[in-house]
């Protein structure tokens, strides 16, 4: 059975402030105080894991122990299986040391070409605790929502690929819809239902 969180104040394990503030809008119903490793001073782990959830927990498990406190970290990405996977875990990388997810779409656009255009975004939340916490230190999560590739991008709302991701049953992107409608359907969303169902629900 996973471990509940039973505390008000849970450290996010990420300095992109799109991921910060969608992760915290999913709290907000569950009256948790969300602070960035940012705000903390905390640092941005390299990222070595092999899968998802070996990042999420990596960069989850780090915040925790520096920070003393409860640590959820998110690793995501765009999976392109005619890509062979990619970008996959390195969705970040591909936009370079500057974080300009512009480049990171151009790339996917011109490696893909004429190739298969279906796609699927995937999100591994890990919460975990502060080693010195009794019980289990660390839960994950996994959520995938698939559809497809669109180009040139459209919509400015979102981050990284979603200008470019529309998700099955949809014509807009993950760029172009509502937040709030985003949050009920995307990959973080589905991952984040099961975290809320194992470690907040009663």
């Amino acid at each position: 059975m996973a471990r509940r969180f039973l505390g008000r104040r849970l450290v996010i394990a990420s300095h992109n402030p799109g991921k910060i503030a969608e992760i915290g809008d999913l709290l907000a119903p569950y009256r948790v105080e969300t602070v960035g490793v940012g705000e903390l001073g905390l640092p941005e782990p390299e990222e070595t894991g092999a899968t998802f959830e070996e990042n999420a927990e990596l960069k989850a498990r780090l915040a925790a122990e520096t920070s003393g406190l409860p640590a959820l970290a998110d690793d995501s990405g765009l999976v392109v299986p005619a890509l062979g996977g990619a970008p996959g875990i390195y969705s970040a990388r591909w936009a370079g040391p500057n974080k300009d997810f512009r480049v990171a779409m151009e790339r996917v656009q011109r490696e893909l070409g004429d190739g298969d255009r279906a796609a699927h975004f995937v999100a591994v939340l890990a919460l975990a605790w502060p080693p010195t916490d009794q019980g289990r230190q660390i839960e994950t999560f996994r959520g995938e929502v698939n559809g497809g590739l669109t180009w040139p991008p459209r919509g400015e709302r979102g981050f990284g690929y979603d200008p470019i991701f529309i998700p099955d049953g949809y014509s807009e992107t993950f760029g172009e819809l509502a937040p709030a409608h985003k949050h009920r359907i995307s990959h973080r969303a589905r991952a984040f239902e099961k975290l809320v169902a194992a470690c907040f629900e009663p």
